[in-house]
């Protein structure tokens, strides 16, 4: 792991398009702001292993199951039709909502 330091307002580069800002910095808090092209999923370290871990578990399932997947509707009482978040994250033709920190 390569290990950098820098101050409030100073940014690291990856690669030609994805920038690393530190952003403010406030006791043991440290905020950055990323700049990536949009094509390049951005998550935190706990987003990205819930998503990793959903995606698994529908691939596991057999083509019956699915229909387990889908939330029952409370006031109406039949299945909604949504796609699920990680599929909707995971999507190009979706637009981006970058998460904050």
């Amino acid at each position: 792991m390569l290990v950098l330091s820098r101050q409030r307002d100073e940014t690291i580069m990856i690669g030609d398009d994805i920038e690393l800002t530190v952003v403010d910095i406030r006791g043991d808090k440290v905020r950055i702001g990323i700049k990536a092209p949009t094509h390049i999923a951005v998550h935190r370290k706990e987003i990205y292993d819930a998503i990793k871990r959903e995606n698994e578990q529908a691939a596991m399932l057999g083509g019956g199951d699915l229909g387990a997947l889908r939330p029952k509707d409370i006031n109406q009482g039949r299945t909604r039709r949504s796609v699920p978040a990680a599929a909707k994250l995971n999507d190009p033709n979706q637009p981006r909502k970058r998460e904050s920190a």
